[in-house]
């Protein structure tokens, strides 16, 4: 958890590049959370929410990227 919140921190502070790039770490290491609690848990299900994360995380730092570029 202390890693997710660095994490949010450098998506608060610093550049353009900066947010985009610490975004994605976020959405990595969330999914690596979800991954490890289903299996703490013995929930399969968890599974599909940290892959569906992991496949629109992409997309979404896209659309970060085109609204910085136009209008920021």
């Amino acid at each position: 958890v202390p890693v997710l919140a660095a994490a949010a921190y450098a998506c608060m502070v610093g550049g353009i590049a900066n947010r985009l790039v610490a975004a994605q770490f976020a959405s990595g290491i969330g999914a690596t959370m979800l991954v490890t609690m289903s299996v703490a848990f013995d929930q399969a299900s968890s599974i599909d929410l940290a892959l569906m994360l992991c496949l629109l995380a992409v997309p979404a730092s896209l659309l970060f990227a085109l609204f910085a570029e136009r209008w920021l």
